[in-house]
């Protein structure tokens, strides 16, 4: 089924602010985001467990807007046993960027929630950063914010389990989450089951289970089906530190 296509840009894309700290939109000033939308962005809105067109013969680059995906890459192949490399992605954050400099660039893209996704051409997008060196400052910066985040996240393999899934957890909190209804105390993250968490950090899931089972029984966080409730986001810190 196609993705629902807006015909009028709707409101909530109107303003950068509120975006998480270090994406594509929060780094850029409001004029600059108010001429990219006046290059003609739009948004799209795909439903749980759609895929971004995001294959070799496609050729849009995606800002993430609401909503929170999964990308998976496979450098060895994707014969059965081949390593998976497991990443998520939320708000503010433009995926498929490397189709900016190698167009047949391909990545499995999957929304784990509802998901408004502002999509762009990517050679359109490239006039765009080359008339606009500010517009290209700001995407090279929330790049490089990505990969020293992604190091912290997903590559600090010698720290226990328990700390490296509150770190995810809680940056999930911080770039996916939104306030429980019942609730403003809480963050809810919908999308990630723990199987996902256990695949991005290549724990295994008993051992995701058990860390989850720890920050349950310290009321830190709830569970649900393909739903974390943060019930204290500085308790949940404090083991991302190891305290």
């Amino acid at each position: 089924m196609p993705p629902t296509l807006d015909t009028t840009r709707p409101t909530d894309i109107q303003g950068n602010e509120g975006k998480p700290e270090g994406s594509f939109p929060q780094r850029l000033t409001s004029d600059a985001w108010q001429t990219l939308l006046k290059a003609g962005l739009r948004s799209r809105r795909f439903e749980r467990d759609e895929r971004l067109p995001m294959k070799a013969g496609d050729r849009d680059v995606y800002i993430i807007w609401e909503g929170v995906v999964r990308q998976e890459r496979h450098p060895l192949g994707t014969a059965k046993g081949d390593p998976t490399i497991t990443r998520f992605r939320g708000r503010g954050q433009l995926v498929g960027e490397a189709k900016l400099i190698t167009p047949g660039s391909s990545v499995l893209t999957q929304c784990l929630t509802r998901t408004v996704a502002i999509p762009c051409d990517a050679r359109y997008f490239n006039v765009l950063l080359n008339r606009h060196p500010d517009v290209r400052l700001a995407l090279l910066r929330s790049l490089e914010d990505r990969n020293r985040s992604d190091e912290l996240l997903y590559t600090l393999v010698t720290r226990p389990p328990l700390e490296r899934i509150s770190r995810l957890l809680a940056h999930l909190a911080d770039t996916a989450g939104m306030p429980d209804p019942r609730t403003s105390n809480y963050t809810v993250i919908s999308g990630p089951a723990q199987k996902d968490i256990a695949a991005a950090l290549q724990i295994a899931l008993s051992t995701t289970e058990n860390a989850i089972r720890t920050l349950r029984y310290h009321g830190v966080i709830e569970a649900r089906y393909r739903q974390f409730v943060v019930h204290d986001v500085d308790a949940l810190r404090r083991f991302a530190a190891g305290d």
